[in-house]
């Protein structure tokens, strides 16, 4: 899918040469950041009400547990404390692949293109 992204940008910079972009509505403004266009339109009122209760879905959550349990064990010098770490990231590991299977993410070909992107962030690089 390459190719087509460099379609894309090429026609997205033709098209700011040409000043295409110049007046568009809400030029200057900040984005809508939280727009639910890609979550089902039968799961956009749950999603909302989780969203704005402070709620996160499992996954994302595990991925956070498994980032900071990862840090963790960078930093870790004790045996016994490496050994503990260890045994709660497999386990979170083990969590997040049951809910990617389940959820068919792995068979998605947008998971794939973005699974290193996604990771990139949730370690903070």
């Amino acid at each position: 899918m390459h190719w087509m992204d460099a379609i894309v940008e090429a026609k997205v910079q033709e098209s700011m040469r040409k000043g295409e972009f110049d007046n568009l509505a809400g030029a200057g403004k900040p984005l809508r950041l939280d727009d639910d266009a890609g979550v089902p339109e039968e799961l956009r009122v749950s999603y909302k009400l989780l969203r704005n209760a402070g709620m996160i879905p499992e996954e994302v959550q595990l991925r956070k547990d498994m980032v900071t349990l990862e840090e963790l064990l960078a930093c870790c010098r004790d045996d016994a404390d490496k050994v503990k770490l260890n045994g709660e990231l497999a386990v979170k590991k083990l969590r997040y692949q049951m809910l990617m299977n389940e959820r068919g993410w792995h068979a998605s070909a947008a998971f794939a293109d973005y699974e290193a992107k996604i990771r990139g962030q949730l370690n903070g690089q």
